[in-house]
């Protein structure tokens, strides 16, 4: 399974998106906190909808945390970052992979690139700073199931071409 880990996330809408996203993708969500935002299943319920009760959500108390549970599991880190080297597009995903998104107001430390196993970028128009990260976080996700097959609801809700 494809896992999406949200670094210290600062906006519940966002978060509450990138649930739903991960939700309907069949991919677990790692929340690293401390976030912006008290992150107490009733806040996560309010901005995750009714999705939250088929996502599977571990919360990490800290960066510590999550690098101790990541490197027990064998877990790689794929970090997407406006600073990589390599285009979400050419990069080549594997099971079991976790995208790593930043906080929204600042990304990540150096730290945690540091830590990062491969860092991926989405290529935006020059002189534009960044997408939303829930939008990158869906263009990253998707490209890693598209490559990976990680789906077992490969057309559901969707019609025939």
């Amino acid at each position: 399974m494809l896992r999406l880990a949200l670094y210290q996330p600062d906006i519940p809408q966002n978060t509450g998106t990138m649930l739903r996203l991960a939700a309907c993708l069949e991919a677990a969500v790692e929340i690293i906190e401390p976030a912006g935002f008290d992150v107490s299943d009733r806040h996560l319920r309010r901005s995750g909808l009714d999705y939250l009760d088929h996502v599977a959500i571990t919360r990490h108390r800290s960066w510590a945390a999550f690098s101790h549970w990541r490197r027990e599991a064998g877990i790689r880190l794929v970090l997407a970052t406006t600073a990589g080297a390599v285009p979400y597009t050419e990069f080549v995903f594997a099971p079991g992979d976790c995208v790593l998104m930043g906080r929204e107001s600042a990304g990540v430390p150096e730290v945690v690139h540091e830590a990062a196993d491969a860092r991926v970028v989405v290529p935006i128009r020059p002189g534009l700073r960044s997408l939303n990260v829930a939008v990158c976080a869906a263009m990253i996700l998707g490209e890693a199931i598209r490559q990976t097959a990680g789906s077992s609801t490969p057309s559901a809700g969707m019609s025939p071409a």
